[in-house]
């Protein structure tokens, strides 16, 4: 399974930037595979990302291991801080 990340590319939300950057960066220094897909680059892919979390208002990033939902941003934290972040990712 291929891990799927969706970002924004374009947002004023300094914390929205800070957020994707640190699941990035966690998965870059373990060496975890994983797709970035940019919901900027058309809106039909904002429109896949929020019907695959079952949320209308759902906001990057959002990941997804295979067609298994992870979660988003406040769930990652929680697992890395509980040292459960393979739990989060499902691998």
């Amino acid at each position: 399974m291929v891990l799927t990340i969706y970002f924004s590319s374009v947002s004023g939300s300094r914390e929205l930037k800070q957020q994707q950057s640190e699941i990035f960066q966690y998965l870059d220094a373990k060496q975890i595979m994983y797709k970035a897909v940019d919901i900027t680059q058309d809106t039909s892919i904002k429109d896949e990302m929020r019907k695959r979390v079952g949320n209308p208002t759902a906001m990057p990033p959002q990941v997804f291991n295979g067609d298994a939902y992870c979660g988003d941003y406040p769930l990652f934290f929680e697992a890395v801080e509980d040292g459960k972040a393979e739990v989060f990712f499902k691998l």
